[in-house]
């Protein structure tokens, strides 16, 4: 991700190539950038863009990396159901809204229940197809955190399909990623689909 400069308020400083950028898209569309209510858009636009995409910033396996091992000989099924997040499709940069259900089958360590959001959100704040996301929320986990078994299922609405082409609001798409015992053992796999409530 570019560096991005702060002004002397700490907001970020928006470069004129990107605030004509928002201009050019404005009129495009067939409104007056130097129309009043329109005259500072350009500036809450990208500075918009920048928060909706601060997952370029970092990696988020950086939220795995402080674990617990003294658990109490815990070595069941750790889920966090339905966590929000808003994310933008990369084809139409349209908004995907919805939730994730994250589960993992620990060897001998965990890690702190409010990670595996973050982890979440790492790669939600990025441009993103729902397929990738999924993937790349399980593999992190998997490869970090080294359990028994990873299963990540998203459920989320697409702005571009809601709000343009076909206009069918109310559609929900679910991908899931299943690694590890998850994956292999029906018996494991059925009882973290049931807990998430597939």
């Amino acid at each position: 991700m570019t560096k991005v400069e702060t002004g002397p308020d700490g907001k970020p400083v928006v470069p004129a190539e990107v605030l004509n950028a928002v201009r050019t898209l404005i009129e495009w569309a067939g409104d007056n950038p130097e129309r009043e209510g329109l005259l500072d858009t350009p500036k809450r636009v990208a500075r918009a863009w920048l928060e909706y995409c601060q997952g370029y910033a970092e990696d988020p396996a950086i939220h795995l990396s402080r674990t617990f091992e003294e658990v109490g000989g815990y070595n069941e099924l750790v889920l966090l159901k339905d966590i929000p997040f808003q994310s933008h499709c990369e084809h139409h940069m349209a908004p995907i809204t919805g939730k994730a259900s994250i589960a993992y089958m620990p060897k001998d360590r965990v890690v702190g229940i409010s990670k595996l959001a973050r982890v979440l959100n790492g790669y939600a704040r990025r441009l993103q197809v729902q397929e990738r996301l999924t993937a790349e929320v399980a593999r992190c986990i998997w490869d970090n955190l080294q359990p028994h078994g990873v299963a990540v299922v998203i459920d989320a609405q697409h702005g571009c399909m809601t709000g343009r082409g076909v206009r069918t609001p109310g559609v929900g798409m679910v991908t899931s990623r299943l690694l590890g015992c998850f994956l292999d053992d029906e018996r494991s796999r059925k009882e973290v689909l049931a807990l998430m409530g597939y």
